[in-house]
This record gives C-alpha cells, sequence and structure tokens, in this order.
C-alpha cells in the first residue's frame, strides 16, 4: 500500500480500537501487517503483550535488546516466558562489546554520556532490527510519561518509518498487573522491589515512595527516555 493508503488504515484503525480489547487490536495487526514483530523488555507491559500475542499469533516474531547490561533477573525473566509459552526471542545485540566500546568512549559511558551509551547500545540496533519490518508492537502508556502522553493505539513511526501499535497506550499500571496475576504470566521479580521501570543495571535504581515511576531510570541526570520512543 501506498503511504496515503497507510495513512489512511492508521488513522481509522487509530479511532476503531481506541476503545477495543487489545486482543483485538493485536489480532488486526498481525493479520494486515504479517510482517511484524513485538519489542521486547520483559517489563510488565511487554509480558502482558507476549501472553496475549501466544493467545492472538503464537509464532509471531517477539525481539528483545541485549545490552549486556541488564539485570539477571531480566534475563530470568526471558527463560521464565521462553519455557511457558515456547517462544524464541530473537536477541538483538550492539555492534561493540562493552569492552570495546570503554576502548573507544572511555569507562563508565553511561555515565559521561548516556546518551551516547544508548545510543550505541539500543538506538542503533533497534533501527537495524526494526529496518526489517513493516510494522512494530510496543508497551508503552499514555501515563508512564509526559513524552508518552500523546501516544495512540496506532500510529506512524515517523522515527524509524514504520508503522507502530501501542496496544496498551489506554492502559493504566493497575490494569497491567491485574492482566498479569489474573493470567499468572511471569514478570520480573525487581518490580516486587520498587523498579516500576526497569532498563540497564548501572542507570536504574529503586523508587522511593513518591516518586515518578520513572524516577529510577537515569537517576541524577536529565534524561527520561533511551531514544526508542519520539
Amino acid at each position: 500500500m501506498n503511504l496515503l493508503e497507510k495513512e489512511k488504515l492508521i488513522n481509522e484503525a487509530a479511532e476503531r480500537f481506541e476503545n477495543a480489547p487489545v486482543e483485538e487490536l493485536l489480532a488486526f495487526a498481525v493479520d494486515t501487517f504479517p510482517n511484524i514483530t513485538l519489542a521486547c523488555s520483559f517489563g510488565a507491559e511487554d509480558v502482558a503483550l507476549v501472553h496475549m500475542l501466544q493467545k492472538v499469533r503464537p509464532g509471531t516474531d517477539i525481539f528483545y535488546l541485549d545490552t549486556d547490561y541488564h539485570f539477571k533477573e531480566t534475563y530470568e525473566t526471558r527463560d521464565a516466558l521462553a519455557a511457558k509459552y515456547n517462544v524464541n526471542f530473537v536477541q538483538v545485540k550492539p555492534k561493540l562489546t562493552p569492552e570495546e566500546q570503554a576502548a573507544l568512549h572511555g569507562e563508565e559511558l553511561w555515565k559521561s554520556d548516556p546518551n551516547k551509551c544508548c545510543n550505541i547500545r539500543k538506538v542503533d540496533p533497534l533501527t537495524d532490527i526494526l529496518g526489517k519490518y513493516e510494522a512494530w508492537i510496543t508497551g508503552i502508556r499514555r501515563d508512564q510519561a509526559p513524552t508518552r502522553a500523546n501516544a495512540k493505539k496506532v500510529e506512524y513511526d515517523v522515527k524509524f518509518g514504520l508503522v507502530k501499535f501501542n496496544p496498551l497506550a489506554s492502559w493504566t499500571s493497575e490494569d497491567v498487573w491485574n492482566y498479569i496475576r489474573e493470567n499468572e504470566v511471569p514478570y520480573n521479580p525487581l518490580h516486587d522491589r520498587n523498579f516500576p521501570s526497569i532498563g540497564c543495571e548501572q542507570c536504574t535504581r529503586p523508587v522511593a515512595p513518591g516518586e515518578d515511576p520513572r524516577a529510577g531510570r537515569w537517576a541524577g541526570s536529565e534524561k527520561t527516555e533511551c531514544g526508542l520512543h519520539k
């Protein structure tokens, strides 16, 4: 389909599925764009989507960005999901190893230039993997951050040049956790230790009572997003 046809489809779908069950939107997404993938960080939203996708279309590609700096609990969550749902998660790695990055850009780049570190270990690998697809599915929610407040259920991702589905955009954190508990979905145990948002081990800390849920990400800097979502 050409760009105008795609834009029309996106606008109509965004309106049609705004208040529809998530599974209906997922079914539409995989039927309309067979060459689609789910981006999974193994956070609460993404594990819920992994479970839903197995009901709607088992075998749909699911990838994760392996930055080499994840918590061991994140890898354990990956393995628990793979075992329960028989999913072969596609591992996407940066071009540079941690040692090569340190040699080129200095030790602990996440401290001296967190944006560059995220670009090397997340944004560039994401750009490469998304270049193979027509559409992608994410777990972002509008109430996670001001930068996500205007996310539509279906939109055109200008940054990466493909259709983007955000099935959980209108959900609250409570909605996500109700779904996880009701369906006994494996989840990252760090969530039970005051980590509502989990990134790389070096850049994520627990969140104190009353703090913003994303306050533990890149604490002490002005950075609020890794650059994967505009």
